[in-house]
């Protein structure tokens, strides 16, 4: 099958999912051409069976603001009528799925016909999507769809709640690719970050306000106090100078390394001890997967979709958001018990292997082939 595939190509979840996504179709024979305005982080070298294609976006200056959205369109229709493209996957809402659906509308008037699959991240639907302004694209685009998915049941939920819409919407869920790399541990570089009689404690984000980064340090420094540990801050974005200035009212600066965005956070995660995440709401918590998969065991709060990836008791703990004293609670019995981490760590890796995208790939390739059926009946 010949897919497009639409996305942002940065290092948020959808855009990292989106990839992953692509990359796992096109090893398994399917045609990938990936549509976007720059190369996405995670697609690395050059592959088999993957195209990408860029879109030039104006600079023509009668317009103020860049016509993305527009020129987004016009490419896909390019693309869809140069590569004969079976089906259309835009992941995020705004603008991939109103965009889709334009050049939808304009392929109809050449006589080609294709569907297109919107999958539904979570800002999307959460933050924009309840902005009033945003609500009647969103919704029409969900309801144009041929196919809708959601990456978690919350999500799902959230989605019938705040949008006006019957459409069926099947989850199906993010997903952990790398399970099988057998990495061994580097004692020499966890020595880089901390001392062998400290933890490491860690922290995966876009330091957006949702994500409460400064929970993160306020449980790190209560951890600290009890269990001498390193706190690695991996990503950046609007509240990071908000933390540094935290770090310093709580004399934490010597103990707390800000590493930036870097293009696989896992290579830190495996030479951590615990993975925190008490962000305010999240649709997936694709971090704290990723972070269980290389045997992390994760501190988490129960909102959204968190508690359909992270098991209370078993891969982790989770508390009420904001209730950093739980969550440095938890965190430190977990790690002052050296069996206990041991068998949390264990426990971890096992619930990352429900994730695993080869239980999750056949779902969208059963999704396409319907999805592309039933719009063969459709035009017949």
């Amino acid at each position: 099958m010949k897919i497009g595939i639409v996305l942002y190509p940065t290092y948020g979840g959808s855009g990292v999912v989106a990839t992953e996504l692509g990359k796992a179709l096109a090893e398994k024979g399917h045609e990938i051409h990936f549509i976007t305005y720059s190369q996405p982080v995670r697609l690395g070298s050059f592959r088999d069976n993957i195209y990408y294609h860029e879109v030039a976006v104006s600079n023509y200056p009668l317009f103020e603001f860049q016509p993305y959205e527009t020129e987004l369109a016009s490419k896909m229709v390019d693309v869809v009528l140069h590569e004969k493209l079976d089906l259309l996957h835009v992941h995020y809402a705004i603008p991939h799925a109103s965009a889709a659906f334009m050049a939808q509308q304009i392929l109809k008037t050449k006589g080609v016909y294709i569907p297109f699959i919107t999958t539904l991240h979570g800002t999307d639907i959460t933050l924009v999507g309840k902005d009033k302004s945003f609500e009647p694209v969103i919704t029409f685009c969900i309801n144009q769809s041929d196919g809708v998915t959601a990456v978690s049941e919350s999500l799902k939920k959230d989605t019938y709640e705040h949008f006006d819409t019957d459409r069926e919407i099947q989850v199906i869920p993010n997903f952990i690719h790398n399970l099988d790399e057998k990495t061994p541990f580097d004692l020499e570089k966890r020595r880089k970050y901390a001392a062998d009689n400290e933890r490491i404690i860690c922290h995966v984000s876009n330091f957006r306000p949702v994500k409460r980064v400064e929970d993160v340090v306020r449980v790190f420094h209560k951890i600290n106090q009890e269990v001498p540990s390193r706190l690695l801050l991996i990503g950046d974005g609007p509240e990071r100078y908000n933390v540094e200035l935290l770090c310093r009212e709580l004399g934490s600066c010597d103990r707390v390394m800000t590493v930036g965005k870097i293009r696989n956070a896992a290579d830190l995660m495996k030479l951590s001890d615990l993975f925190l995440l008490p962000s305010q709401t999240e649709s997936f918590g694709l971090a704290a997967l990723e972070a269980m998969a290389v045997g992390v065991p994760v501190i988490s709060s129960n909102t959204g979709g968190i508690p359909e990836v992270n098991e209370h008791g078993y891969s982790g703990f989770m508390s009420d958001v904001g209730d950093i004293n739980d969550m440095a609670s938890n965190g430190i019995a977990l790690l002052k018990d050296e069996e206990k981490l041991k068998l949390f760590k264990q426990q971890a890796r096992k619930q990352a292997e429900k994730f695993c995208i080869t239980k999750v790939l056949p779902q969208y390739e059963e999704l396409y082939e319907s999805v592309v059926a039933n719009h063969k009946k459709l035009i017949v």
